[in-house]
Formats: C-alpha cells, sequence, structure tokens
C-alpha cells in the first residue's frame, strides 16, 4: 500500500512548475550564479599573452592540467581569473574529511551537530585558502617559465606577477566557493557540484561538433560515431541504475510501553548504497596517474630518451600499463574512503541507542560485523562498476582514436549531480503539493 508522499510524488509533473514560485525564482537564480561563473572563464588573468600560453598549454593538455581545464570549464587553458576553479576547495574538504576520522578533536566536533559542521566548514574555508594561494603562486611561477621558441607566455616576469597572480586566482577561486554556496541556500541542488557540473558540460559541445567535423571529413566513420553515441547512452543508463542501486537492511523497533499506551513495533530499513565513494576513487586516481605524465611534459625538452620519457610512453592514456595502475587505484580509494564515511561500530551502537536491531543479528558487535561484511561485499561491486565506467573511455580512446575525450569521472559526476538537482526540485514540488492540500484541509475545517 502506497503511502500518501508517495501518492502525491507519483501525481507530480511538470504543470505544478506553474504553480510553484518558490521553486521558480530558485531556479532563476540557480541559472544567473552559473552564467556569472561562466562569463568569469573568459576573463583574462592580467600580464599573460593569451596566444602564446593557449599554444604551450595544449602540448600539455594530456596531463593533469587537461582534467583540471575540464573541471574549470576551460578556464585553465584560458588562463583566466577563475583558472583554479573549485578544486581547491574539493581538495581542502577531503582532507577535512580525512582528518575528523583521525583527529579525535575534529570527530567530536562532527558529532556536535549543527555547530561543529559549522566549526568544520570555516576549517574548510581557510584550507581552500591556503591550498589555493600555494597552487595559485606555483601556476605563476610555472607560467614565467613557459615560452614557445623565444616568446614567453608571460608579458613582464618578476615578483610582481607572481604575487598578483596568486591573489587573483585565490580571489576567483573564494568567489567560485561562495557562489556555490549561495546556490546550495538560495538556489537548487548543491552548488559546489553545479559549478563543476557546468564546467564539464560546457566543454561537451565543441568536442561534439570536433567528433561530427571529423566524421564529415571522412577521418572517423559514421558507423564508429553512431555506435559510440549509442554505447554513451548505454553507459549513462547504466550508471544511472548503479548510483541508485542500495542494499536495504531491515531494522526492527521493539514495542515499549509509554504511560497507557505501547509505542515502538516499527519496522524500518538502514540505506547502503552500491557505492558509496561517489567520485572520489576516480578523482584521486586520475590526479596521480597523470602526475607523472606532467611532469614528464615539462622536462621532456631537456631529458629527450630519458626516464621521464619513459614514463610517458607507459603511461600514457590507453597503455596497459596506465589502465592496470587506474584500476588498482580506483579499487584502493573506494575502500579507503568508504571506511572514512562510514563507520559500521558507530551505526552499529546508535542502533543499540535507539532500541533498534537487524533481525537475527545481536545488537552490539555482532550488528558492526555484520554491516562490515555486507558493505565489503557492497564496495567490491560498486568499484568494480568504477573501474568499468572510467577504463571504457580510455579503451576507445586508444583502440578506435576517438578524439571525443568525457572519461569516466567526467559521466559520474554529470550524472550523479543531474540525478540529486532533480531529486530536490521534486522535493521542492512535493512541498509545495503538501502545502496546498494543507490549505484545503484548513478551508474545509472553516467551512465545517
Amino acid at each position: 500500500m502506497a503511502s500518501p508522499a508517495e501518492k502525491i510524488a507519483a501525481n507530480i509533473n511538470f504543470g505544478a512548475f506553474g504553480k510553484a514560485t518558490e521553486l521558480k525564482k530558485r531556479l532563476w537564480f540557480t541559472l544567473g550564479c552559473l552564467i556569472v561563473f561562466r562569463v568569469g572563464t573568459y576573463v583574462p588573468l592580467p600580464g599573460i599573452d593569451p596566444a602564446i600560453f593557449r599554444q604551450i598549454f595544449d602540448t600539455q593538455a594530456a596531463g593533469i592540467l587537461g582534467m583540471f581545464n575540464m573541471f574549470a570549464g576551460g578556464a585553465l587553458g584560458r588562463m583566466t581569473v577563475f583558472a583554479l576553479g573549485i578544486m581547491p576547495y574539493i581538495s581542502a574538504s577531503i582532507i577535512v574529511q580525512l582528518l575528523t576520522a583521525v583527529s579525535p578533536k575534529l570527530e567530536a566536533l562532527k558529532k556536535e551537530g549543527e555547530q561543529g559542521r559549522k566549526k568544520l566548514n570555516q576549517y574548510t574555508r581557510y584550507g581552500t585558502v591556503l591550498l589555493a594561494l600555494l597552487q595559485a603562486y606555483g601556476i605563476a611561477v610555472g607560467i614565467e617559465g613557459m615560452r614557445s621558441g623565444a616568446a614567453s607566455a608571460v608579458v613582464d616576469p618578476g615578483y610582481f606577477f607572481r604575487i598578483t597572480t596568486a591573489i587573483t586566482l585565490t580571489g576567483g577561486t573564494m568567489f567560485l566557493m561562495w557562489l556555490g554556496e549561495q546556490i546550495t541556500a538560495r538556489g537548487v541542488g548543491n552548488g559546489i557540484s553545479l559549478v563543476i557540473f557546468a564546467g564539464i558540460v560546457a566543454e561537451l559541445p565543441g568536442s561534439l561538433v570536433q567528433t561530427l567535423e571529423l566524421g564529415r571529413t571522412g577521418a572517423l566513420s559514421t558507423l564508429l560515431i553512431l555506435g559510440v553515441l549509442v554505447l554513451a547512452v548505454a553507459v549513462i543508463v547504466f550508471v544511472v541504475y548503479m548510483e541508485r542501486a542500495q542494499r536495504r537492511i531491515v531494522v526492527q523497533y521493539p514495542k515499549r510501553q509509554m504511560g497507557t499506551r505501547m509505542v515502538g513495533g516499527q519496522s524500518s530499513h538502514l540505506p547502503m548504497k552500491l557505492n558509496s565513494a561517489g567520485v572520489i576513487p576516480p578523482i584521486f586516481a586520475s590526479s596521480l596517474l597523470l602526475l607523472p605524465t606532467t611532469i614528464a611534459g615539462f622536462s621532456a625538452g631537456q631529458d629527450p630518451g630519458g626516464i621521464m620519457t619513459t614514463i610517458t610512453a607507459l603511461l600514457g592514456h590507453g597503455q596497459p600499463l596506465y589502465i592496470a595502475f587506474y584500476v588498482g587505484l580506483i579499487v584502493f580509494f573506494c575502500f579507503f574512503y568508504t571506511a572514512i564515511v562510514f563507520n559500521p561500530d558507530e551505526t552499529a551502537d546508535n542502533l543499540k541507542k535507539n532500541g533498534g536491531f537487524v533481525p537475527g543479528i545481536r545488537p552490539g558487535k555482532n550488528t558492526a560485523n555484520y554491516l562490515d561484511h555486507v558493505l565489503t561485499r557492497l564496495t567490491v561491486v560498486g568499484a568494480g562498476y568504477l573501474a568499468l565506467v572510467c577504463v571504457l573511455p580510455e579503451i576507445l580512446i586508444s583502440r578506435f582514436s576517438v578524439p571525443f575525450y568525457f572519461g569516466g569521472t567526467s559521466l559520474l559526476i554529470v550524472v550523479s549531480v543531474t540525478m540529486d538537482t532533480i531529486a530536490q526540485v521534486q522535493s521542492h514540488l512535493l512541498a509545495h503539493q503538501y502545502e496546498g492540500l494543507v490549505r484545503k484541509s484548513k478551508l474545509r475545517g472553516r467551512r465545517g
């Protein structure tokens, strides 16, 4: 028997948008913020020669710079004020999460509720500023050494350029962080995720046009292009199915007498996602693998035929060693990050304190062991799913020379953010319909 909430959710349709004025305001606000972000990705950094920098950047696009440029919506390739993107904030968030798992003080803050969460967010902001300053200064120093023939990418190199570049790029990152927080509070969806989503999707039309142009000129066969498009749709469906997959563990609550009434006796479920780690494992794995390639690319001219050139050849996209390391790192980070975000002992203790238990499993340590066993099996399947989705584009690029690079990490981010945003839109519509039902019931009560 469907619950009232499920019945209302089933009746939600796009016609309800016309009446949900609050939701429309939130959607317009979100769209406006994303437009501001896109405009900022075209504001050039002072002191840079854009044409020369682009020539140099194109030679390094296969490394980690290419991945960061994709997340930044092309801002790094154009070296604009948003060149660092939101990645320093993501890195700081992950570092704070890791420290929470090993620091008793931070773990205590996490358990303090809203007040503790605000403090952890403040630490994340401080970490973002520090990481952004370090990365921005490193970029400034690196740009000064970039040359295309006799021409330099920097018009007037020196400490003034380094300091202004570090301040400008850090300010751009902090503005994007603030913009993301505003979207989360006053718009629809997770603001930080939507900023990354907008950056990835913005590069999509250009890549599609490039692929279709190669098909028109005969460089790629029409059959291959159609096959890639069908495969892309199939992979998206597969990702949606796997991201929604979860194991529901039944939790029973015993009946208790409170005064003259018997309460409790209800059963609930504990949802455990198949992919608890999200997109963190592919991001970490890609970053670690592309870092040697990037360093080798910068030093290739200084050491032709040396060890760095060999590393570049072995760890190139689609190479067997690259794929083996990629899969291994994804599996490792899946287990590592899942162990951080989900603590079976803590979950078992919370169930025990609230009087809940898993049928057939004794509360306490036995429940923790059972949850750990289930989580391990789920993570094995989840790690295999992530590895498959991330390796498939690499094989297409290396074996079939498909120029359209839309990696597994990008696909996972786009699909996950889309699903989360749609879920939030549905929740707003559901709340709006609830309000309408409440108003109707009040009117009926007054008439009665």
